[in-house]
């Protein structure tokens, strides 16, 4: 006799059997739950997408001098970022001798910098040491009344206006526009053979099925710009704030989808 028939022998009446038959059966559902729960793989870890996206709180400056320390993670321009000051850009003036911040990517650096509410995201560093060793060097001592250029204030955000641009013949979809803004790609663009051109730039934009509508021409990009498209580097598109120049000939955009040209400001996640 099974386990079952000698558990249902011994009820007294019907309403006890059924009572019996249902709680068996959430016994074995259990089991069996708890063995698939067991053969599953604890799922893997998310990476870090990028420095900009937040993973934990901005770290807390105070009015005036502040001094950081870290590994320097990204380093461009006149900007660099340290995960250390999260929420922060680290930016001065000048030159760190004849090199730009790139050559502090993976130094660590001692930073005494300035906090204004004024700029609430940038820190403007008045000196830079880096570690060698045990010792720390001095590289950087701001210059004095030097200004720290190509920083974009967030607050001029809303001065550009997001451009709709569905097909390279509808000039009319930018031109007059001054100022605008875009989600995109950014490529850069080799010169053509047998000539002395730099390599250039430009922003992709396609479509909601992702087929590509055409390019904008980057004719200049501001350091602060190009710092955060290095900075954004594990992102394949972002949005860029640019100046809105001269459109493209409309024989030439038939051949090159190219559509205008544009001197970008700023890239972000919004």
């Amino acid at each position: 006799m099974s386990l079952m028939d000698r558990v249902l022998t011994k009820g007294k009446n019907k309403r006890e059997k059924i009572a019996v038959i249902i709680g068996l059966s959430l016994v074995a559902a259990l089991f069996i739950i708890s063995g698939s729960m067991s053969c599953k793989k604890a799922p893997p870890e998310t990476e870090a997408v990028s420095e900009s996206a937040p993973a934990q709180e901005e770290t807390t400056m105070k009015e005036g001098l502040n001094e950081i320390t870290g590994l320097v993670k990204i380093g461009y321009g006149n900007y660099f970022y340290l995960p250390s000051a999260q929420g922060f850009d680290i930016g001065f003036p000048g030159k760190i001798g004849n090199e730009d911040a790139s050559i502090l990517t993976g130094k660590e650096v001692r930073v005494k910098a300035l906090f204004s509410r004024a700029m609430h995201s940038l820190l403007v560093a008045e000196s830079i040491d880096v570690k060698e060793g045990e010792a720390w060097n001095n590289v950087y001592a701001k210059p004095s009344e030097a200004k720290l250029e190509g920083y974009f204030d967030q607050e001029r955000r809303q001065d550009y206006q997001t451009l709709k641009i569905t097909n390279i013949n509808k000039s009319e979809e930018w031109e007059g526009k001054g100022k605008g803004k875009l989600f995109g790609r950014f490529v850069s663009v080799p010169p053509a053979q047998g000539t002395n051109q730099k390599e250039k730039y430009a922003i992709i934009i396609s479509d909601e099925k992702g087929k590509e509508v055409g390019k904008i021409l980057i004719d200049q990009i501001t350091n602060y710009a190009a710092y955060y498209v290095k900075k954004l580097r594990l992102f394949d598109k972002f949005w860029f704030y640019f100046d809105i120049k001269e459109t493209v000939d409309k024989k030439v955009r038939a051949k090159t989808r190219e559509l205008f040209h544009a001197d970008v400001v700023f890239a972000g996640l919004y």
